[in-house]
């Protein structure tokens, strides 16, 4: 078995695709430790310099309003519930906005629920507004399902809803919905939305656009570990198919399940997430994706100690200071939201260089 595995790692260090097979021998044969070091060489080619990366912006929830009704999920609220319901308001996001710029960030990650009082043309007038207030601010917006539902609003095509939202002000589009792509899956945890072939193609539309984008992973639920790395695989293969000299995904990030509440832990379901398990998914990632050039460090669900620990994993960012967090803390999440100097003294400890990042991953200071 060793001789296999370590002929997988030579092909990986070649930079070689590794197939499904091969990578789930190492991601459930190979030692832990062989495995992040190989992950770790690969990032270090990447990433020379001993540097990791972190950013300040903001999580702001449009709405809590959804009518997906996903297992997983704690925040959002029912059409009906008209006493729990809320949309945030121009001020509030004014407020938002400006604490953010005064603490050095400069985006703001725009997510909410599936709300049917809310149509394209709503978010529209919502992007369009916000550049005109605040036309330095960065919108991190969406995700593919919120793209697929205000298209079938809508009544028009996926394609269609991306540029007019672009076009408003949208300027990068997150991984958010990605869950797990398989249709297994998703039929358990997420019935009502879209299907995992139209959240790969509103990337791949996205990408031929030149829009950034990030893909994630929610893992520790009720996918299989070939079902983990079938998701890799399938990222890799559309970062591949992104039209030449476009961004396509510029991260990846795993974060895990967390299952305080939810109906998934009332049908049996619960987060069972360790250090080790997350550390091999970060190593595996790296492997796997040959194509995307960061991996970012999910301390908000496993805690800073593993953002740390996975910075010698494969992963070279550590992500957000996140200023406002509320759907994963809903759901159990009970590490404390860093602050800028928290961050920075954090990656310093795991013996890394901090370096301050946009979106796009260009170095701010």
């Amino acid at each position: 078995m060793r001789e296999k595995t370590n002929k997988i790692f030579d092909a990986a260090r070649r930079g070689a695709n590794i197939t499904t097979e091969e990578a789930l021998t190492i991601y459930q044969q190979a030692d832990l430790g062989e495995l992040m070091a190989v992950a770790n060489e690969l990032k270090n080619k990447l990433h020379p310099g001993n540097i990791a990366t972190w950013q300040i912006d903001r999580n702001v929830n449009i709405t809590n309003v959804c009518a997906t009704g996903c297992k997983f999920c704690n925040f959002h609220c029912k059409p009906h519930q008209k006493e729990l319901a809320y949309i945030t308001s121009i001020e509030e996001y004014k407020n938002k906005i400006e604490l953010t710029q005064k603490l050095g960030g400069d985006q703001l990650l725009l997510q909410g629920g599936m709300n049917p009082e809310l149509g394209l043309e709503w978010y529209e007038k919502l992007f369009a507004e916000l550049k005109t207030l605040y036309p330095t601010i960065k919108l991190h917006s969406l995700g593919a399902p919120e793209v697929a539902y205000l298209a079938d609003k809508a009544g028009i095509d996926d394609k269609t809803a991306l540029q007019r939202l672009v076009k408003a002000g949208l300027e990068s589009l997150p991984g958010a919905g990605a869950e797990i792509l398989n249709e297994r899956v998703r039929k358990i945890i997420a019935p009502a939305k879209c299907s995992s072939q139209r959240w790969l193609s509103i990337m791949h539309e996205a990408h031929k656009m030149g829009l950034l984008t990030s893909a994630t992973m929610m893992y520790g639920h009720v996918e299989t570990d070939q079902e983990r790395i079938e998701h890799l695989i399938q990222i890799r293969d559309l970062q591949a198919r992104k039209p030449k000299g476009t961004i396509g995904f510029k991260a990846f990030i795993p974060w895990a399940f967390q299952s305080k509440g939810t109906r998934l832990e009332q049908e049996g379901v619960r987060a069972e997430n360790n250090t080790s398990e997350y550390l091999r998914l970060i190593a595996i990632s790296r492997i796997v994706l040959n194509n995307i050039e960061n991996i970012q460090a999910s301390w908000l669900t496993m805690g800073v100690d593993a953002g740390m620990m996975a910075l010698h994993a494969g992963a070279n960012d550590m992500g957000s200071i996140m200023i406002e967090e509320n759907v994963v803390s809903s759901a159990g999440a009970q590490n404390k939201l860093l602050s800028a100097e928290n961050m920075q003294e954090a990656i310093k400890t795991a013996g890394f260089i901090p370096h301050r990042r946009n979106q796009a991953y260009e170095i701010l200071d």
